[in-house]
This record gives C-alpha cells, sequence and structure tokens, in this order.
C-alpha cells in the first residue's frame, strides 16, 4: 500500500504546484498553453505506447463508434477544464480555482445519483447542502457566481463521470482524447507563428523547452494517480485529493498574494465542514466495510 501512496500523492502534489508552471509560460496566451499541452501530450504518450508496443486496443477503438464518441465528448470537457484553468492561474485566480477541486468530489456524488442511480447516504447529503451553502454565500456576498470554480468542478466531474463508464485505461484514453485535440491544437499553433503572435521559438530559449515539457506536467501526474489509484482503497484516494487544491489554495494566497477576505475565508470554511463530513463519513463506512468482511471470512 505505501507505494500506492506514494503514487497518488506524487500526482496530487504535481497537481498541486502546476500553477507554478503555467506562470512560468505565462507571456503565451492560455490558447497557445493549451495547444503546446495538446500536441506534447500526445506526442509522449505515442513514445510510451510505442516503447511498451502496445497498439492492438487502438484498432478496435477507432472501429468502436461508443468509444469515439465517448472520448470525443471527454476530450472536450477536458479542454475547457484546462483552458479555465491555464486562463484563471494567469489571470489571479489561482484561489478560486483551488475552490474548484475542493468541491469537484461532492458533484462527483450528485452526478453518480442524477446519472447513474447512485443513492445518497445522509451525511452525503448534508455535506453537498453544506457545500451549496459556501457557493451561495460566497455568491451573494461577492456579488457573482464564482464561475471559475463552478466550470473547473463540473467540467472535472463530467469528465470523471464520462471516463468511469468508459472501455479505456488511463493511457489508452488520453492518447485517444489528445488525438482528436491535436489536429484543431497544430493548425493554430502554425497559425500563431505564420502570423507572428506564437512564442515558441521566438522569446526566451526556456520558455520553449517549458512549453514542450508541458506533455509531461500533463501526463505523468495522470500516470502516477492510476497507478497509485490501483493500489491503495477508493477512500484514502478521496483524502489524499485535497492535497492538489490545498497547495494551490495556499499558493495563490502566500506566493502570489492574491486576496484572501473573510468573506471568502467563511465560504470556503463551509466547503471544508462539507468534505470534513464528507471524507470522515466515507473512512467510517469503509472502516465498517472492512471489518465485516473479516468478522465473514
Amino acid at each position: 500500500m505505501n507505494r500506492g501512496i506514494l503514487y497518488a500523492l506524487g500526482a496530487y502534489l504535481a497537481w498541486g504546484f502546476l500553477p507554478v508552471f503555467w506562470k512560468s509560460v505565462q507571456i503565451a496566451s492560455p490558447l497557445e498553453i493549451l495547444s503546446h499541452r495538446v500536441v506534447w501530450s500526445l506526442l509522449l504518450v505515442v513514445g510510451v505506447l510505442a516503447y511498451q508496443r502496445h497498439w492492438r486496443w487502438l484498432t478496435a477503438a477507432l472501429r468502436n463508434r461508443r468509444i469515439l464518441l465517448t472520448f470525443l465528448a471527454t476530450a472536450v470537457l477536458l479542454s475547457i477544464n484546462w483552458l479555465t484553468y491555464i486562463w484563471a492561474v494567469n489571470a489571479g485566480h489561482i484561489v478560486e480555482s483551488s475552490l474548484g477541486y475542493f468541491i469537484n468530489p461532492l458533484v462527483n456524488v450528485v452526478f453518480g445519483v442524477i446519472f447513474l442511480g447512485e443513492r445518497m447516504r445522509a451525511g452525503q447529503w448534508l455535506a453537498v447542502g453544506l457545500a451549496a451553502a459556501g457557493v451561495l454565500y460566497l455568491t451573494l456576498s461577492l456579488g457573482a457566481l464564482p464561475w471559475i470554480g463552478l466550470t473547473l468542478a463540473f467540467s472535472f466531474a463530467g469528465y470523471g463521470l464520462l471516463r468511469k463508464t468508459a472501455a479505456l485505461n488511463s493511457l489508452e484514453g488520453l492518447a485517444l482524447e489528445t488525438l482528436f485535440l491535436f489536429i484543431p491544437a497544430l493548425l493554430y499553433l502554425f497559425y500563431l507563428d505564420s502570423t507572428n503572435q506564437g512564442v515558441f521559438g521566438h522569446t526566451a530559449p526556456l520558455t520553449t523547452v517549458l512549453l514542450m515539457l508541458s506533455g509531461v506536467f500533463t501526463a505523468l501526474p495522470l500516470l502516477l494517480f492510476a497507478a497509485g489509484a490501483r493500489r491503495i482503497p477508493f477512500s484514502l484516494v478521496g483524502i489524499l485529493q485535497y492535497t492538489g487544491p490545498t497547495i494551490q489554495l495556499l499558493l495563490g494566497i502566500f506566493l502570489y498574494g492574491e486576496a484572501f477576505s473573510s468573506t471568502k475565508l467563511i465560504g470556503f470554511g463551509l466547503i471544508w465542514l462539507a468534505l470534513a463530513l464528507y471524507s470522515g463519513e466515507s473512512l467510517i463506512r469503509w472502516r465498517r466495510t472492512n471489518l465485516l468482511t473479516i468478522a465473514q471470512a
């Protein structure tokens, strides 16, 4: 289990510190950064698949209409999530971005009820209600819907819902998603270069290298997460996932000096209380299930 914890924690630490990476290439526009992320991610994933000689799945996937439509949808949701996050980080909204990933687990629960027919327990209903109260308080107090956090939460929850029922694993799925996005991304990069609007190759060499590394910073955490999630209980994954947004929140406040008013503290506090309730309830239920299994063995 220790190795699984390290893999999962490594993924969440990487996602937590990702704002530092996007800030380092903010001379490029968010759409240019996104395009590089897509292009270099696909090239990296293709390299991994070539090393593994793992191509048999691709022919079957390309002949299956349901798989193609599913991963076209996940590609769209992923691009919305990535673009919103990159823009938000470089526009000085890291704190609000962290909100999206704090409430994402609770949106997942609601989506499970709506789309998969799952039943929510009393503790989960209370947690979702507290989180909704936190979002409502932020909306009324700040005079605006926290759309960045909600866009990130709902796009990633929709992505997770589709991937949960998809037929491909993490690596193959990322390959197909980035394959759908590759041509538009590459054409956009060629357009920027032909109109002298692109940053790649036309600014400091370090920026060019970092843009190329965006594929590593995209694929590596996903692969670590997939490896970790297979080795540890899902309830533990649920607790570890708060590492990422916590780091993002701290970076936004203490490294980049974003405002965190008493109003935001109250709204976030309600959401943190909801997450504590949700995680505690899930952990207690997991322990009871394990003890029951052991007693029946």
